[in-house]
């Protein structure tokens, strides 16, 4: 099993997504969706909860790994004394309900013995299933699952698992296909052309990310960014996943480990924000669609996570008989965030709207507005509320600042929204409530002690979520108050220069204290010096930024800078938000935008990744 979490890369089908390790271990699979029950679990266990290896069977003297440009399709190359050999993986798209992962060995040189291992568990590692031969390969049936696995080689069962043994000469090419089905209609004929299909798949996403619209430094980096957005977006409903992972720890061994195979409305919107800029206002209509879908019915009821096809009830469990990446416990599925209430998607929300109607989308569907003034009419009561905040905390409700801001947002947007795009609504009242949320916040959400914002009320600590204070234009970023809240961010924040979202306590969190440093944040405090004139202490954190991704340009949640290694769910999505939208208000012709509602969006000039619980 690989050591760190950036050993793995990703592919996926833009429904469901497989991480594939360095040492050609397939060691997490969820199917037909992203929250689907895992039939490889060896992520979240050992190789006996699930995995499909396929690895030389001598030692590996150097892997070399990367992406076909522009696309999806891994290719990983193994060098060993007797030659090299080319493994290619993906998920080609789907054509029926059917998820496939495909993958091909080619001999580059010399000769190669292979070991093929297939090991499948369904439910999370749980369910060992019933395994009946076919012409060229099995099929394999528990519960609702079942799937056929087609061989160019033969297999054989071995210790309840399927092995095989062969070898591989230069310029052979030996392809095997993996087909998930329901039990009840079992897709027996699978066979197809693997290449055919492989060249299909890099075709498709190549079409898809050279209409990526950046042109500055770091450009391989950030369409790997856009693309990886792209493969988390579930194209049936156009929602959002945060990560196809679940329980990848924030802290080495526990236990801040969290599903985020969900769509969040704050992460969705700042995902959105980074598509729509680069061009593909496609996934901004599919998301606004799902919007409305998800949202319909009482205001007050509105919550902050869906599952992907709507679903609002996300029940949490742990899975006592997995171990845990690397002994970190518990194992968690669904997230019980979903019962939360949390004021700042209110703001996120209302600002895509804005942004979208302003700009790529060029008009406001009445049933959006109408869908927007709902939640307003919900909002004039609610924002006086105490709420678990964007951190998404497990200890006590309080009036965090950043959510009062983000519900200032709210309020701001819809009333430029009214004013810019002439809408009807109650625009006196609501610019009313937007003033007297912004003096409240001025009031009791500065420490005139610390010269500083402070994560709640009465608190005397800051959090890295005042960065957003100047980003979403609530204040200037040259106001006093805010220099002095960046000051108190560097002083006790900063970790080897990376930021942490705040100083972790369990009467906070209701968790024991400790994690990594939040990548996001560390994005954002690059966009505040880009406003503050600080242009080439914001290109250096970028660059150091970009450098910490994988050699698959892939990122995590956070990072431990003592270790060296993320921390997180992987990948992360707004991670990748986060780079995209630095790098283009680091390098866009039209310099640094003032702050979301000028230019640049939501997400703000950083983009947010923002914390699941």
């Amino acid at each position: 099993m690989p050591q760190n979490i950036e050993d793995y890369a990703l592919i996926g089908d833009r429904e469901t997504a497989a991480l594939v390790g360095r040492n050609g271990s397939i060691d997490w699979l969820c199917m037909p969706r992203f929250d689907s029950p895992a039939c490889f679990a060896a992520l979240l266990g050992s190789p006996e909860n699930g995995r499909w290896l396929l690895t030389p069977d001598a030692k590996t003297k150097l892997t070399r790994r990367s992406y076909r440009e522009g696309t999806l399709v891994l290719e990983t190359e193994h060098e060993t004394d007797g030659g090299t050999v080319r493994v290619i993986d993906c998920m080609p798209a789907r054509d029926d309900d059917h998820p496939c992962v495909l993958r091909m060995v080619e001999g580059v040189s010399g000769s190669v013995a292979m070991t093929l291992e297939l090991v499948l568990r369904f439910d999370y590692g749980s369910l060992v299933p019933w395994v009946q031969r076919t012409k060229r390969g099995i099929v394999a049936v528990a519960g609702p699952d079942a799937v056929t696995f087609d061989s160019d080689v033969e297999l054989k069962g071995e210790n309840l698992k399927t092995v095989a043994h062969f070898t591989v000469s230069k310029k052979q090419r030996l392809t095997f296909a993996l087909t998930w089905s329901p039990s009840f209609a079992v897709k027996r004929d699978t066979r197809s052309d693997v290449a055919r299909q492989i060249r299909e798949t890099a075709s498709w996403w190549k079409r898809w990310s050279s209409s990526a619209d950046y042109h500055g430094p770091h450009k391989d980096t950030v369409v790997r960014s856009l693309i990886t957005l792209k493969a988390l977006t579930y194209a049936p409903t156009g929602a959002i996943v945060a990560a196809p992972t679940t329980s990848l720890p924030e802290a080495w061994g526990g236990p801040r480990n969290w599903d985020y195979r969900y769509c969040w409305l704050r992460d969705a919107t700042f995902t959105l924000y980074s598509l729509m800029n680069a061009g593909y206002t496609e996934e901004a209509r599919a998301w606004r669609d799902w919007l409305l879908r998800a949202i319909a019915g009482n205001a007050g009821q509105t919550k902050a996570m869906y599952a992907i096809r709507g679903e609002r009830r996300i029940e949490e469990i742990e899975l006592p008989w997995l171990g845990g990446f690397h002994g970190a416990k518990p194992v968690r599925i669904g997230n019980a965030v979903h019962k939360q209430l949390q004021l700042d998607v209110y703001g996120e929300v209302c600002d895509v709207l804005y942004l979208s109607a302003r700009t790529r989308l060029n008009h406001i569907d009445k049933h959006i507005w109408s869908l927007q003034t709902k939640l307003m009419d919900f909002l004039e009561g609610a924002w006086k509320e105490a709420d678990e905040g964007m951190w998404e905390v497990r200890g006590p409700r309080r009036d965090f600042v950043h959510s009062k801001v983000m519900a200032w947002v709210a309020f701001d947007r819809s009333v430029k929204m009214i004013e810019e795009l002439k809408l009807e609504g109650p625009r006196d009242r609501w610019r009313e409530t937007r003033d007297r949320i912004h003096e409240e916040v001025m009031l009791k959400g500065f420490d005139d002690a610390s010269g500083a914002f402070v994560q709640y009320y009465g608190a005397r600590e800051v959090d890295a979520s005042a960065l957003l204070i100047p980003l979403v234009g609530f204040l200037p970023a040259t106001d006093k108050r805010v220099v002095g809240t960046i000051r108190q961010i560097e002083k006790t924040l900063l970790v080897d220069g990376f930021v942490r979202r705040y100083r972790t306590k369990t009467e906070t969190d209701g968790l024991p204290p400790g994690e990594g440093c939040f990548l996001p944040c560390s994005f954002w405090l690059a966009d505040v010096y880009m406003l503050l004139g600080r242009r080439k202490e914001a290109c250096a954190l970028f660059d150091r930024l970009v450098a910490l991704a994988s050699d698959v340009g892939l990122l995590s949640e956070e990072y431990d800078p003592v270790g060296r290694r993320f921390l997180g769910n992987f990948p992360q999505a707004f991670s990748h938000v986060a780079l995209v939208n630095t790098a283009r208000n680091l390098y866009s012709k039209n310099g640094p935008a003032k702050h979301r509602h000028a230019k640049v969006g939501a997400g703000g000039i950083g983009g947010a990744r923002i914390r699941k619980r």
